[in-house]
């Protein structure tokens, strides 16, 4: 366990006295106002966790020099050892709160995010499981307050996807929901299957966070924007007019597609928020690359080519392969109750990360 230094706690605990001081003070502009206002609603949970590992040092060495003092009556000794040894165990759970309060933070942890599911191998069946996800997360996003809004689809024959787009927003989503990029296995029984027998499909899942116009700048001039008539599901109806946009970046030469809606100003609009989502992801690439010698996250490295969780549905289990954890939850998991999955992902990130420190 990393052990915060007492001149650290002291500075986090000054710096929240200073911002609240000049909050108080009612003579900042309002911009000036907000900077400060987010800085400490960042910065008071660290010096709370900070000002309890101060209280309880203190108080551990007041009561360790109790049970020492020799003229100290026996019964006032024996009471103080054993408060010291009861702050003795809720000392390490302190400091380690405060620890994980000091980690580096995602800058994309509040994010909205983009969700996409693709069919893997499997055909019909696969396209059927990308459905499934989807319903998962969809119900585990309304569980937690968010909005799920369709970019794209496109549906299979059989029923479920193909492939599907989403854009997720509300509070921490993409902190939540960061580990579930990789390649889901589902092992079952095919409704088109006679002979009963277990089938293995795939699909992978992409959670990116979703880029602000800050962030990523898009030149019109690196991009190619090619409209014509959509066709298929979901622009079936408006076949008539040129509605569907095609946009290639070309410095990346990365391609997006949109044609579900029936205006080609909405599919433009979707076409872009898009293809900013993955030029932002492909800039947060590059400079992870950059910081090569970081240690690559046992859970976090998003890796969509890495099997990352099976749902096996004769045993009604749910297996995550990174952190060896399963659960006999498969119905209740499906219908998006994620909670003890994703909450044990991440603590074992920032497991992971306070062992990176001590290194």
């Amino acid at each position: 366990m990393t052990i915060i230094s007492p001149d650290r706690i002291a500075a986090i605990e000054a710096r929240r006295d200073e911002l609240q001081a000049a909050m108080a003070r009612g003579d900042l502009a309002p911009e000036k106002f907000v900077a400060l206002s987010k800085e400490y609603a960042e910065l008071e949970p660290v010096a709370a966790a900070a000002s309890e590992v101060r209280r309880l040092r203190a108080e551990l060495e007041v009561l360790g020099a109790l049970a020492e003092d020799l003229e100290a009556e026996a019964e006032i000794r024996e009471m103080a050892v054993e408060e010291a040894a009861d702050v003795r165990q809720r000392l390490p759970e302190a400091e380690r709160q405060l620890a994980l309060r000091l980690l580096p933070r995602d800058a994309a942890d509040d994010r909205p995010a983009m969700l996409e599911i693709r069919a893997g191998t499997g055909g019909d069946e696969a396209a059927l499981f990308a459905g499934d996800l989807f319903r998962m997360y969809s119900r585990y996003a309304e569980d937690h307050g968010w909005r799920v809004e369709m970019i794209s689809a496109s549906p299979s024959d059989m029923g479920g996807y193909k492939e599907i787009v989403a854009s997720v927003t509300g509070q921490g989503v993409f902190a939540r929901l960061k580990f579930e990029s990789g390649v889901h296995r589902v092992q079952r029984v095919p409704a088109t299957e006679s002979g009963g027998r277990i089938h293995t499909s795939a699909a992978t899942v992409a959670v990116l966070p979703e880029a602000e116009d800050v962030d990523v700048h898009i030149d019109e001039k690196d991009l190619r924007i090619d409209v014509y008539r959509s066709s298929g599901p979901g622009g079936q109806s408006v076949n008539t007019t040129d509605s569907a946009v095609r946009i290639t970046h070309l410095p990346s030469g990365l391609v997006v597609i949109q044609q579900d809606e029936k205006s080609q100003h909405k599919n433009k609009a979707k076409a872009l928020k898009v293809l900013r989502t993955r030029l932002y992801e492909l800039e947060r690439d590059r400079l992870a690359n950059e910081r090569a010698g970081a240690r690559k996250s046992m859970v976090g490295s998003g890796d969509r080519s890495e099997r990352i969780r099976t749902y096996n549905f004769p045993q009604g289990r749910v297996t995550d392969h990174r952190i060896n954890l399963t659960l006999h939850r498969l119905p209740e998991i499906l219908e998006g109750q994620m909670d003890e999955l994703i909450g044990a992902l991440i603590a074992e990130d920032e497991a992971a990360r306070l062992a990176n420190l001590d290194d």
